[in-house]
């Protein structure tokens, strides 16, 4: 018989729960850097700018890998290339485990970059063995997990680090890496390959993988302060002609890279818009709100330590954990047009609240919990909505381009709160006016609550 006419075989709670795993790893390998910067620093010997470019490594090829990932998963199989992926990503996860000096533990970062493509392969995945209803939850699930390995890396990366070396923080997520990979390869049916006689659309894969890297790189070079007009108009030219030169290309190809019809459909492009919405709204504060902890208490700060900061942020990280299957569970139920706006409201409200309320410390933990509960449950039921709503074949391509879509929001967001405390910072006494914090979570508000005016326009979009 035809494997077009074979059923696909269903899968069950352990098969849901080594996908879980490895999604608890990935976050945990991901998130072991933050805490741990100044560490790495001193033992590397290396200075601030070194420093951030190990932070911005990851995310960089994160985003170019993921779509490509998406991709070849739709065409090969979601279980095939997610192996291949888990063994780049360990291999990554080795090289920074023994690294001796910034270059490899460069490159290790460069490999380990690839895991954010296993997000997209993981939803095809439950696409292709779960019925519609089970695959939102499932999605959910994963997506929360993999924020809660988040959590999970923020707090081991500090005790592992002093009580063992900081190589130990790198290798016990990898060795987890290895063991999820293991168990996903055996609890996991094949899904079979799409058969086609198309050749990959190569020249499509570079022109998006060189647009993708030269926009993060432009998000965080144009939002530095000193940056010339003509440096950023060069930049923001750059950009726009990859792009176009990709859509040219896309437009032409018997079997492109994305195919532009979806892209364009109501559905694809509301999630688009709603999710860089929500993660540059809560970017922004996941930024600030760290920021305003830290100020000196002698003025409107609170003069938090590193440890303090990491307690009073810990509520917020568990509300993002919990708001991954909340938001999979509630998109099923209500549908993702009344998660979103319901997330929408609670995260504007509350970070307008925070622009005008926060002398105390209880205020910016409860603000926290309910931008990250908000934030999380809005793009979770968008990226539940897009995998069941695309047609099976491009559900690789279409969650990918929604996870590069939070990761440039998040990456925008963040780096547009700093460059407006930047703004706001007396250069005498090196600390931010409490106005800058004040126009910073304004503006998040506004952010979030254009998210709003998308749903209304984007109506049939949304509702899809």
């Amino acid at each position: 018989m035809s494997e077009a006419l074979v059923s696909p075989v269903r899968i069950g709670k352990y098969a849901i729960a080594a996908l879980g795993f490895l999604a608890l790893a990935l976050g945990t390998l991901q998130s072991v850097v933050d805490p741990s910067l100044p560490l790495l620093q001193r033992e590397l010997g290396i200075g601030p700018g070194e420093g951030a470019l190990i932070t911005i490594t990851l995310l960089t090829t994160g985003a170019v890998v993921a779509p490509i990932a998406g991709k070849l998963g739709d065409r090969y199989g979601g279980k095939r290339v997610l192996v291949v992926l888990m063994t780049v990503v360990s291999a990554g996860g080795l090289f920074s485990s023994l690294a001796p000096n910034l270059p490899v533990l460069l490159l290790g970062q460069v490999l380990q970059g690839a895991m954010i493509g296993a997000l997209p392969l993981s939803f095809i995945l439950v696409r292709e063995h779960l019925p519609p209803g089970r695959t939102q939850v499932a999605v959910g699930i994963v997506s929360g997990l993999f924020t809660g390995g988040g959590l999970v890396g923020t707090l081991i990366a500090g005790p592992v680090a002093e009580g063992l070396s900081w190589h130990w923080m790198f290798a016990l997520p990898t060795i987890a890496i290895i063991a999820a990979t293991v168990l996903v390869s055996r609890l996991m049916p094949r899904d079979p390959p799409i058969r086609s006689d198309a050749r990959i659309d190569w020249l499509g894969v570079i022109l998006l993988s060189c647009t993708l890297l030269a926009l993060m790189l432009g998000i965080m070079t144009v939002t530095r302060a000193g940056l010339p007009p003509l440096a950023v108009g060069a930049i923001a030219v750059a950009v726009a002609a990859l792009a176009t030169g990709w859509v040219a290309v896309e437009r032409r190809a018997a079997s492109p890279m994305v195919d532009l019809r979806m892209l364009a459909t109501p559905a694809m492009r509301s999630s688009c818009v709603l999710t860089f919405l929500v993660t540059a709204s809560s970017g922004m504060a996941l930024f600030l709100v760290p920021q305003l902890f830290s100020v000196s208490a002698q003025g409107y700060g609170f003069g938090a330590d590193t440890s303090d900061i990491g307690l009073f942020l810990m509520p917020g990280a568990i509300a993002g954990v919990v708001s991954g299957t909340v938001g999979g569970i509630a998109a099923r139920r209500f549908g993702p047009r009344a998660v979103v706006i319901m997330g929408a409201i609670v995260g504007a409200a509350t970070l307008f609240a925070l622009a005008s309320a926060h002398e105390a410390a209880w205020q910016l933990v409860v603000a926290k919990v309910l931008i990250a509960f908000a934030a999380g449950i809005g793009s979770t039921a968008l990226l539940a909505a897009t995998a069941t709503a695309v047609d099976a074949k491009d559900t690789g391509i279409a969650t990918s381009l929604l996870v590069v879509t939070r990761v440039v929001g998040i990456a925008l967001g963040t780096q547009v709160a700093g460059l407006i405390l930047a703004a706001g910072t007396d250069p005498v006494s090196g600390r931010p006016a409490e106005s800058a914090f004040v126009t910073g979570f304004t503006v998040a508000g506004v952010v979030a609550a254009l998210s709003l005016l998308v749903v209304r326009v984007m109506k049939k979009g949304t509702q899809a």
